[in-house]
């Protein structure tokens, strides 16, 4: 099993371009199912999780091709309608097929998903709105199955913006007969870019990126091009990354306004923040000062770079207090950076961070994707040798962040279990 051994004490500076969306990628890729005719989609990073989808949708019998990051989809014949768990279990991403299968094709058959650790994300909104429109559900063996004629538009409620949940409605609405209108939608940017991709295939969608979207349904969607978004988590990652280490670390190809938040904490704590069109430069002191930080849905602060920023806390001069209000276990990381020497208390879904003037290299394990940028970020500030283990999470979602990072000057390098048995 691989891991990254890192070198802290490297002042980061430089520039580094932003990949493509991940959490934007996966849906796409999942909607190509809604039609016939070639997908060709450009800026798709190639992270373990896009590449699991173009597995899937092979699975289903699809034609898929990835070059670099160009991947073209044909989704004109489907010979079975099952997501199966062995991919499932490692993808929850996997579920956001079963509305585009169960709209285009009438049935579906998709295990329960899996994926990160970080606390339980029911599927049961997703489930109940498909029920709306009109499917037949049931939950046999670990498995959701999805019937139907044709899907009838309806006016859904969701009782929380749910990202996975947003997507796969309006997926599923954008064949169903008649006009749904999802209420208290999620907003995030990765939602709109769906849409748009949709759009361009000839669906009816209005209202995209607000609380209330409505679509009205067509008969079927021809294929299209379209150009993924840039990743705003990648992009905060190594803004995070600059910043712990007092650095210099300007983000290319990136879109600022989905950065919103982020770039206000960052500023708020004493970063030089500095914004053109899409790149972004952010110059750092010495030290950074604590700051509070609460995460919410989008526009909100992003789950996402929690850890990230619990870990910049943790070499901040005074206290920080970090709310978690999306995900009820994303505080594993917490443990791991204690044993680098952070002083951290948990109270709730709260943490509390009193900043040091130092970390120490440890061997850690990595508990989730976010986590694991988490822990690399404060090996980056931490003196002597740090081992991330289990990085297989990065590798779901972050493209050559090693090669990234080295180019800002970070001395971080992956190591195979053999290599390191050896050293």
């Amino acid at each position: 099993m691989d891991r990254m051994v890192i070198t802290g004490g490297n002042r980061l500076c430089g520039e580094v371009r932003v990949s493509g969306a991940k959490n934007s990628a996966l849906p796409i890729l999942a909607s190509t199912i809604l039609g016939g005719g070639e997908c060709v989609l450009t800026n798709v990073p190639r992270v373990v999780d896009v590449l699991t989808m173009g597995k899937l949708l092979s699975i289903f019998g699809a034609e898929v091709s990835h070059e670099g990051n160009r991947a073209v989809v044909k989704t004109d014949v489907i010979d079975s309608t099952e997501a199966p768990y062995d991919l499932v279990k490692t993808m929850r991403a996997s579920v956001l097929t079963l509305g585009p299968l169960v709209a285009r094709w009438g049935k579906a058959k998709v295990s329960l998903p899996g994926g990160c650790a970080i606390g339980s994300r029911p599927v049961n909104l997703h489930l109940a709105g498909l029920a709306k429109l009109g499917a037949d559900i049931s939950l046999e063996h670990g498995y959701i199955t999805a019937k139907a004629k044709r899907l009838k538009g309806a006016r859904i409620y969701c009782d929380t913006p749910t990202v996975t949940g947003t997507e796969n409605l309006m997926m599923a609405a954008s064949l169903a007969e008649g006009t749904t209108v999802l209420e208290n939608a999620a907003k995030e940017p990765e939602i709109i870019d769906l849409a748009d991709f949709l759009i361009r295939r000839g669906a009816r969608i209005e209202g995209a990126g607000t609380d209330d979207i409505t679509i009205e349904g067509v008969r079927e969607l021809r294929g299209g091009d379209h150009e993924v978004i840039p990743d705003r988590i990648e992009a905060g990652t190594y803004l995070a990354a600059g910043a712990i280490t007092g650095g210099d670390v300007t983000i290319t190809h990136c879109r600022p306004a989905h950065l919103e938040s982020v770039l206000m904490k960052l500023s708020e704590a004493g970063a030089d923040v500095r914004i053109e069109k899409e790149r972004v430069r952010v110059m750092t002191p010495e030290r950074l000062r604590g700051i509070d930080i609460k995460t919410l849905t989008y526009p909100g602060f992003p789950t996402d770079m929690q850890a990230q920023m619990v870990a910049l806390m943790c070499l901040a001069e005074g206290t920080s207090v970090v709310t978690e209000t999306v995900f009820e276990s994303r505080f594993m990381h917490v443990e791991e950076l204690r044993r680098m020497g952070a002083d951290i208390r948990v109270e709730g879904n709260r943490l509390v961070v009193t900043g040091r003037q130092s970390l120490t290299g440890a061997p850690v394990m990595a508990s989730d994707l976010r986590a694991s940028a988490g822990l690399i970020i404060a090996g980056l500030a931490a003196d002597g040798t740090t081992e991330v283990q289990r990085v297989y999470h990065l590798d779901r979602g972050y493209e050559r962040i090693e090669e990234k990072l080295r180019g800002l000057g970070a001395k971080i390098e992956r190591r195979s279990a053999e290599i390191a048995a050896l050293s």
